[in-house]
């Protein structure tokens, strides 16, 4: 039931679409109401015009859309419907609503009726969904079919050229697309008209009416025992046969089952090519015109007993079903593959991320590594040159030492031989010293004279500047100030000259105190010679011996032995041991 529901949907939206004459989606509330009356009649179910005024009652006046209408055809029509209807005469019915509209002006190849036959080829082989359309393989299937009923050869490479100048924008043909296509002969060069018509009488006898095998041959009388010619038109379930082919006068029928069968008989009563159809009624027997035709009828009523036996539909809608599931599942097998195919993008795009920011982890520790490295390796370097550094050091604080101990030693000896004369020396000793100090006192005059002359200079030299920077600002005073500026410019120039003469006064005495303090020190270095000669003498009269110690924070007194000889003190203390002893002796 579920079938046909689907098959009678696909007519009549073909003339709900026709009645849609401004492309709209919807259609007239009157238009649907004639509808419906005539689906109803046609289909032979009983027509309830208060159950279709109540449905389309309410207060909106205006069309009703293709959802709107479904309801009331799905509830009061369709489901009443039996299998006791005139399918052509339906399919007759919605072609003429439709046809007006949308069949071509241009001329064609095939007729009206013909025309009508491709449509509801068309209604058969389309996709069960809406706009409807035919597939390319649906297409390729039918002018195939066609094909072979005219007895001419199939192009399959015309038809491959013309699938690759198809449309991409569309999954296939509308009816009145396919209609045009076998329209213009296309794919039936060379056939005329009547082949044609010919060829698709036959497609659709086998698609539409079922009709597995028909064809002329002789048949045995039950009652008077003679053979007459009959068109014989199989189907699935039944055997009829008619005065001729066009199926105006129906001479009986042959009712098959599951329980039927077929077998040859051999040849009797100047009868040739016989077989037998074996029902729990009756039994046919029938002759064939050649061996041939005997063994393909044998065949098809063989198969169609055998379908019967396992329940399955005609050949060409089982093949029709295949064809659909075999497209539904490609479909379902191409939308799993673009499914696995977005996941396996997605996840090469994540891969991708997680590689990029695995790299850029890699580069950043690899930054770091290098920068680490960098750091150990300047780390490295600085504590090498550091340890260089004080490795250097301290073999130049050793050879320091190795030399302050040599000159230590040196030092022990003239000591030890200074020590020896002192004692020889030591009653001119106070003299020496005290031209010592008398040259000290000298010097630190004239060092005391220097530092004045200096302060002097350096006061000259801050007030020559100070005047210079006092001109400089005067230069940039206005011009009326000019001239007085002018004036007071002329007696700076005349203090900086005083100024300068001061200055060569005072670097003349500056001079004069060099030379003083020069005579002072050539003094002081006789003085020190004259006391050096003195002491090593006492030192050597004395037989001192002192030990070479670091020397005492006091001032050290300079003598011509050197600094750090002896200090104030211990000149005292000798000086005083010294008067003792005189005296005692």
């Amino acid at each position: 039931m579920g079938s046909l529901k689907d098959e009678l949907l696909k007519a009549i939206w073909h003339a709900f679409t026709a009645l849609d004459l401004d492309r709209s989606g919807k259609v007239s509330k009157s238009q649907l109401k004639v509808l419906s009356h005539n689906l109803c009649t046609v289909l032979k179910v009983p027509h309830d015009p208060v159950a279709l005024e109540e449905h389309f009652r309410d207060d909106d006046e205006g069309p009703v859309s293709n959802q709107g209408y479904m309801p009331y055809l799905n509830k009061f029509i369709l489901e009443k419907v039996q299998d006791n209807f005139d399918k052509i005469e339906f399919n007759r019915m919605c072609w003429t609503l439709c046809v007006k509209k949308n069949l071509t002006k241009s001329p064609l190849l095939i007729t009206e009726e013909d025309a009508f036959k491709v449509w509801v080829i068309f209604n058969f082989l389309s996709e069960d969904k809406y706009p409807l359309i035919i597939v390319p393989e649906e297409i390729e299937y039918l002018l195939k079919k066609l094909t072979e009923a005219m007895g001419g050869g199939w192009q399959q490479e015309q038809f491959e050229h013309y699938k690759v100048n198809f449309d991409d924008s569309k999954d296939g043909l509308s009816v009145w697309e396919l209609i045009e296509l076998i329209g213009n002969g296309q794919f039936s060069k060379g056939m005329d008209r009547q082949t044609v018509t010919m060829a698709i009488n036959e497609v659709f006898s086998e698609l539409i009416l079922d009709v597995l095998k028909q064809g002329y041959m002789m048949k045995k009388g039950h009652r008077r025992k003679n053979w007459t010619e009959r068109w014989f038109v199989l189907k699935p379930n039944i055997i009829s046969y008619y005065v001729s082919e066009d199926l105006k006068d129906k001479k009986g029928d042959v009712l098959l089952d599951e329980n039927c069968c077929v077998e040859p008989l051999p040849d009797k009563d100047g009868k040739k090519c016989l077989f037998l159809i074996k029902c729990l009624d009756k039994t046919f027997e029938i002759s064939a015109s050649d061996k041939k035709k005997k063994q393909e009828w044998i065949q098809a009523i063989h198969s169609t007993i055998h379908l019967l036996k396992l329940g399955s539909p005609p050949p060409h809608k089982e093949a029709r079903q295949r064809r659909k599931e075999l497209r539904k599942k490609l479909l379902a097998e191409q939308e799993e593959l673009e499914r696995q195919m977005k996941e396996l993008q997605a996840a090469n795009e994540n891969k991708q991320q997680e590689l990029e920011t695995v790299r850029k982890k890699l580069e950043e520790a690899a930054s770091r590594a290098a920068e680490e490295e960098k750091k150990r390796l300047q780390t490295q370097v600085e504590l090498q040159t550091r340890f260089s550094t004080e490795l250097e050091r301290e073999k130049l604080i050793r050879q320091q030492m190795e030399e302050q101990v040599a000159q230590k030693s040196s030092e022990l000896e003239q000591y030890l031989q200074r020590v020896r004369e002192l004692e020889d020396m030591y009653l001119k000793l106070q003299e020496a010293l005290e031209n010592e100090r008398q040259a000290r006192q000298d010097e630190e005059m004239v060092r005391k004279l220097q530092a004045r002359l200096l302060e002097e200079e350096s006061s000259k030299r801050a007030e020559l500047e100070k005047w210079h920077l006092e001109q400089q600002q005067a230069i940039q005073m206005t011009e009326a100030e000019k001239q007085e500026l002018e004036h007071q410019r002329v007696e700076k120039e005349l203090a900086l000259q005083e100024a300068m003469v001061q200055l060569a006064q005072l670097e003349q005495e500056r001079k004069q105190a060099l030379e003083q303090y020069e005579g002072v020190k050539k003094k002081l270095e006789m003085a020190t010679n004259l006391t050096k000669s003195w002491k090593d003498k006492v030192a050597h009269h004395e037989g001192l011996i002192r030990l070479i110690e670091p020397g005492s924070k006091n001032p050290h007194l300079i003598t011509n032995w050197g600094p750090a000889a002896f200090t104030q003190a211990e000149l005292e203390e000798r000086e005083k041991n010294w008067k003792e002893k005189k005296t005692t002796e």
